[in-house]
């Protein structure tokens, strides 16, 4: 088996130290080539490369960012289309950031260490699953993406984070955004196949559950999303304090479904496609893309293979 060993040495708990156990242990099965990355949007290049060179796996070491770079590099290729997801590399993990969403959905530890035993393990007996992906504007996600509020917090941790992202910095972005929101509100129209149009003033698209974790405690939107069902939505009309209060409290104490008068909810989407009045913010995966007017949102199964 041909893999590349792909480390973000930026990431949160990625060391030296670290990278030369994981890439020694890897060597021992595999052939193996190890590139560190030193600018954004390294990583997805190394990743598509090896999709076109025919590399049999491709081993992500960093947080969430680079995980979704890697997933986007192998499948360059499609040009965003999801009938065109063919043949690529296998993915594997070992977590080196601070959240590791899809590393820990995948139920991979959030070690380094375990989770480099854990691979080598089921490379050894040939074990893998198939997990669905989505994708909003040609990027894929392998957990979650929005436009409005979360994609405004994003944003601000972005500009203000250094390699250490803790919960209290995501928790000041998220008070400091719904006062302050960079761009206004503007309203989003949600529209998903077989409702009526539907006016919200923001919305989270998630993949899989939990939704993301704030600290070490999950966040819970769309208990019932998973990597082998469709998308989950999970949208507010309304962002006043009592509402806001009341979402965030049963998110964090509960992976009970939720309700609400403000709350639009759906489970298992095929597709979602979201209107704003004025360009909102645009993040996939804890990423800002940019800002748009219109995304559509797709659920595409079975995307990738991944070692687990």
């Amino acid at each position: 088996m041909r893999a590349i060993l792909v480390v973000n040495p930026q990431a949160t708990s990625t060391t030296a130290g670290g990278r030369d156990v994981l890439a020694h242990a890897l060597a021992s099965q595999v052939k193996l080539d190890v590139v560190e990355t030193d600018y954004r949007g390294h990583a997805m290049a190394v990743a598509r490369s090896a999709a076109r060179d025919g590399i049999d796996l491709v081993v992500a070491h960093g947080g969430d960012g680079t995980v979704n770079e890697v997933v986007n590099g192998l499948l360059a290729d499609s040009d965003g289309d999801p009938a065109r997801v063919g043949d690529v590399p296998m993915l594997g993990v070992v977590p080196g950031g601070s959240a590791n969403v899809f590393a820990r959905a995948l139920g991979i530890a959030h070690d380094p260490v375990e989770a480099t035993h854990q691979l080598l393990n089921a490379i050894e007996n040939d074990r893998s699953r198939k997990v669905g992906l989505g994708i909003a504007d040609g990027h894929w996600f392998t957990f979650n993406a929005g436009l409005g509020w979360d994609a405004d917090v994003v944003g601000r941790v972005a500009k203000r984070r250094g390699k250490q992202t803790t919960a209290g910095l995501y928790l000041r972005a998220a008070v400091a955004s719904h006062l302050r929101p960079p761009l206004g509100r503007p309203p989003l129209t949600v529209r998903i196949p077989g409702e009526e149009p539907t006016e919200v003033l923001t919305a989270f698209v998630s993949n899989t559950d939990p939704w993301s974790y704030l600290g070490d405690r999950p966040v819970h939107l769309n208990p019932e999303s998973s990597f082998d069902t469709g998308l989950g939505l999970f949208a507010l009309s309304g962002l006043g304090l009592p509402t806001v209060f009341k979402h965030v409290r049963q998110a964090l104490l509960t992976k009970s479904d939720q309700r609400g008068r403000r709350l639009l909810r759906h489970d298992d989407l095929p597709m979602i496609r979201i209107d704003a009045a004025e360009p909102v913010n645009f993040q996939v995966d804890g990423d800002l893309v940019g800002q748009r007017k219109r995304v559509e949102f797709f659920s595409v199964p079975e995307a990738l293979t991944v070692i687990v």
